[in-house]
């Protein structure tokens, strides 16, 4: 159980590609909220669930966060939970991943002394829900929202911060198939991962 990092698990509510509030569609006989959530407090002493301020009320067993500020997306929710978090890093995820695996998690996390970002680079793209941010991210992830540019990639590429990708190669042996990165985003998704959930029991025995 890591204490020295905060597990921060963004559910915004908002879904526009799903066409409803996808955490709580049930997979696997369990929400795609109960997935992610299980998975993190696995891992981490103290979780945060942050939520968006026009989302409606979210119900759960650790510490519900609004967004600090408005209509940021995902970069919102970062802010908050580097804001927030009694740590001096966070590992954040998106609440529409149910095979966040701790192995991988824990992998990424043992960079957070020598770099402010671990991040993912798989299937020739980067991850930015899926990865470790240092409060030395909190400057910069300030002025993006000034300049109102949300996209979190763009962290990558300052010149301030010490940045550890991981690639697809070093994550081969942990999660060949590369399911810690699966979202479910439309219908289609959503399919895919209930067939793949099919024979799982549920959020504990997962982990």
């Amino acid at each position: 159980m890591m204490t020295d990092v905060t597990g921060v698990l963004l559910a915004g509510g908002k879904s526009r590609r799903m066409g409803g509030d996808k955490r709580f569609l049930l997979v696997g006989g369990h929400t795609l909220l109960e997935w992610s959530l299980a998975a993190l407090r696995s891992l981490f002493q103290t979780v945060l669930v942050v939520i968006a301020q026009d989302s409606p009320p979210l119900k759960a067993d650790v510490p519900v966060l609004r967004d600090l500020v408005q209509g940021c997306g995902s970069l919102g929710g970062l802010y908050t939970g580097l804001q927030q978090a009694p740590t001096e890093h966070v590992f954040v995820a998106a609440c529409d991943m149910p095979f966040l695996d701790p192995a991988v998690i824990r992998y990424m996390a043992g960079f957070r002394t020598e770099a402010d970002l671990v991040m993912a680079s798989y299937g020739n793209k980067l991850h930015p829900t899926h990865a470790l941010y240092g409060r030395r991210c909190l400057p910069v992830v300030e002025e993006m929202i000034e300049a109102r540019r949300v996209k979190i990639q763009e962290l990558v590429a300052h010149p301030s911060l010490r940045v550890r990708l991981i690639t697809e190669a070093e994550l081969e042996p942990i999660d060949p198939e590369g399911r810690s990165f699966l979202n479910v985003n439309r219908p289609s998704d959503l399919e895919t991962v209930r067939k793949l959930l099919a024979d799982t029991s549920g959020p504990s025995s997962a982990q």
